[in-house]
């Protein structure tokens, strides 16, 4: 099957050798299932990807939607695509065989989707947004919400958005005016505008469910303030059937540089009197609730981050591979043959940087959803308590980090094509535009990096700090229980990494303590990287070992090859990117305040 979206081995080395997901197996939920099943899954979303996104990939970028006469107009590859999708029983994959499901583990069904994100990130939106939203009202809904939204959601007939921005409040939720009027029956009538929407307005499906954050009149200023309601396109009827169009209206699309399949949509809510929505869960917890989905989608934006930038590298290296150019520095002779440029160093460098980031990106986002099968279906409390703890703090990670440097595989990836890396004729130019709206996406990287410093280390006197600080001691000590040697250098550099993290968080500590908050989190992306790169290095520790484990029964070539490629980007990692760390604890440190004393007159 010719496809680059990833490299096949590397997807079941990390889970059946590092995660060991055929462990799952041995509990109820996934009683049904063994390795050939999880197989079948990811071999079935590999043919859809490739047979129905990939070959649209192109024309959903050279022909995006389309509003014309108060409608969406767009490709019909599209629908095609998303129904085999559907039809395939993927979307429901993670859910119970009550809803319709497979009972895969949230980690197989990420496998999954990951192919989907790497073959057609904009089409895949329009599924994977109502994945999320379809959890979000089983979690919080009713039971005849569940019923009237829920099924047919699961079912593929209703397709969901998360109705959260505001031109006046971006990611400032505190903000939200949207308005929410009780009525005599039970609902609300929500008014208000929202915009960049993403899947906002299309023809895909029977039925839009929207779930809008939205102010109850009299409710408390600020986010203690925000309520959750499902707001659908078309009415429900009891008996399921659809109704009347709801007061929802299409006020135009936005035209991003990238992702441009996916319709960007301005939402008007009650324009002719309001539109119908029911409340869901209980009034002004709405974006507690909201969080649930956030932080999905926001998984979900690392996976998608870290499979444009593995789609790129797989593209680069093909490149790299045959495009003759040069000559090594040893050789003068200019009658010699040509080298394919995969030989120059430097050109091994931009490689090794982007296969790093990305097998590593990969390696995190499927970790983060081990974790959530953990957190479901765990051994015992206090191993779901931990889950969900480490889930906490890694969360910031698991979106921030691939969507700045997997990004960042993509600019290598342009760079080795040369001249023709910036040309419409080869794929990696779109691959970056689609990805730069990954830093953006469900809260931008600033609000993670203050998520994590501002709340998620400190949370529960720093709980979630300690359980993954155990797990990093857990994986040094399996690394040096090898007797590798170049386990035992990964696992001292490791360990002064964590050191010098730990020292960072400690010194920080005291301004908090003296109320000095804005200096506190001024400096916070800074936080962000180091926290980050150290995450990153514990995650190719362990590949590492992994990789040292395989070795050691004595495998045939091609798989010691795959192997000592792990070695290798370990090792590029702990030489050329973890010493970073240093210089941003050296900011962090320092207290410098330039970025709060800097005045406005100044720029």
């Amino acid at each position: 099957m010719d496809q680059k979206i990833i490299n096949r081995r590397d997807l079941d080395f990390m889970l059946y050798d590092m995660l060991d997901v055929e462990s799952l197996t041995s509990r109820p939920r996934y009683a049904d299932h063994n390795r050939e099943t999880f197989d079948a899954a990811i071999d079935l979303s590999m043919k859809i990807a490739v047979d129905h996104y990939l070959p649209h990939l192109r024309k959903n970028d050279t022909h995006e939607p389309r509003f014309e006469n108060g409608r969406v107009v767009m490709i019909p590859e599209v629908k095609a695509a998303v129904t085999q999708f559907i039809d395939a029983g993927l979307l429901a994959a993670a859910q119970d065989e009550d809803w319709g499901g497979m009972s895969l583990p949230t980690t197989v069904a990420h496998a999954c989707y990951a192919l989907f994100d790497g073959a057609n990130v904009a089409t895949a939106s329009y599924t994977f947004l109502t994945i999320g939203a379809a959890n979000l009202i089983k979690s919080f809904g009713n039971d005849d919400q569940r019923e009237r939204f829920l099924r047919p959601m699961l079912a593929g007939r209703f397709f969901g958005t998360m109705a959260l921005t505001e031109p006046q409040a971006g990611s400032g939720l505190a903000d939200v005016r949207t308005r929410a009027v009780p009525q005599d029956d039970g609902s609300y009538r929500i008014s208000g505008n929202k915009i960049f929407i993403s899947a906002g307005d299309h023809e895909l499906s029977d039925n839009i469910i929207h779930m809008v954050l939205a102010r109850i009149e009299g409710a408390p200023a600020g986010v203690k303030g925000i309520s959750l309601f499902i707001v659908p396109k078309v009415m429900v009827n009891e008996d399921g059937s659809l109704g009347a169009r709801n007061d929802v209206a299409l006020g135009g699309l936005i035209h991003k540089m990238g992702w441009r399949g996916t319709t960007s949509t301005m939402l008007n809510f009650g324009e002719n009197g309001g539109a119908v929505g029911y409340l869901v869960g209980e009034p002004h917890k709405g974006l507690t609730y909201m969080f649930q989905m956030m932080n999905e989608a926001r998984i979900g934006v690392g996976r998608c981050a870290v499979m444009l930038g593995y789609a790129g590298y797989l593209h680069s290296l093909d490149y790299a591979r045959d495009r003759p150019q040069g000559r090594l520095p040893t050789d003068k002779n200019p009658s010699s043959p040509q080298v394919p440029i995969v030989n120059h160093a430097d050109v091994k460098r931009m490689l090794l940087a982007q296969k790093a980031a990305v097998e590593g990106g990969l390696a995190l986002t499927l970790t983060c959803a081990r974790l959530v099968d953990e957190q479901d279906t765990g051994p015992t409390d206090e191993a779901r308590a931990e889950a969900l703890l480490l889930l906490d703090i890694l969360t910031p990670i698991a979106k921030a980090w691939p969507s700045d440097y997997c990004l960042e595989a993509n600019v290598h990836a342009i760079q080795i094509h040369g001249g023709y890396g910036f040309t419409r004729e080869y794929q990696v130019e779109q691959y970056y535009r689609d990805n730069r709206l990954n830093p953006i996406h469900e809260g931008t990287n600033g609000i993670q990096a203050m998520d994590l410093l501002g709340r998620k280390v400190t949370m529960m006197n720093g709980a979630a700090l300690k359980a993954l600080s155990q797990r990093f001691a857990a994986s040094v000590a399996e690394a040096r229980a090898a007797g590798d040697p170049r386990l035992t250098r990964l696992a001292d550099d490791f360990e002064a990494a964590v050191a010098r993290l730990r020292h960072t968080t400690e010194a920080l500590a005291p301004l908090i303590q003296a109320g000095e908050t804005e200096l506190y989190l001024a400096n916070a992306t800074a936080y962000l990287h180091q926290f980050g790169h150290t995450v990153m290095a514990w995650i190719w520790l362990r590949q590492a070992t992994t990789a040292a484990r395989l070795l050691a029964g004595d495998p045939h070539e091609a798989e010691r090859a795959f192997l000592d490629g792990k070695f290798a980007a370990a090792r590029y990692f702990y030489v050329w990117e973890l010493p970073k760390t240093t210089v941003w604890a050296g900011i962090l440190e320092s207290r410098d305040d330039t970025l709060v004393t800097t005045a406005d007159a100044s720029f």
